[in-house]
């Protein structure tokens, strides 16, 4: 695989993922045991997380078109995202009212984290052309 092919599947995963985060919240109305924690009672909770999350979507869409410029962004939303699955895999693990996020958020947030680092590591090592 080229570095073109590369930079361009990071620009198409940015857009995804950041597609994806602008609907965390119709999600946790749609399939809430994989998504809303707290048994549905923290209603605050998911507006509050899918804001965030929102937020972090826009700008994942906009780093997509030079993600070299918003390196940073993009090594924040891996090691984040790595960090914030890790800590819930762990509750869900041991909160059997939480397990359905083994099979929903915690997962997805995990491969955020693998595809864009495995992908933003390539393109910073790829050669310049």
């Amino acid at each position: 695989m080229n570095a073109q092919t590369k930079l361009m599947l990071l620009k198409l995963a940015l857009a995804a993922f950041g597609a994806i985060f602008l609907v965390i919240y119709p999600l946790g109305l749609i399939w809430p045991s994989g998504w809303v924690w707290h048994g549905g009672l923290g209603v605050y909770y998911l507006q509050m997380i899918a804001v965030i999350y929102a937020v972090l979507g826009v700008f994942l869409i906009m780093a997509s078109r030079d993600p070299g410029a918003h390196r940073s962004l993009i090594w924040f939303t891996v090691w984040s995202s790595a960090a914030h699955g890790a800590v819930m895999a762990v509750q869900a693990i041991t909160d059997s009212h939480e397990t359905g996020h083994l099979l929903g958020d915690v997962p997805a947030l995990f491969l955020v984290a693998i595809v864009l680092g495995y992908l933003n590591s390539q393109v910073a090592m790829a050669p310049a052309e």
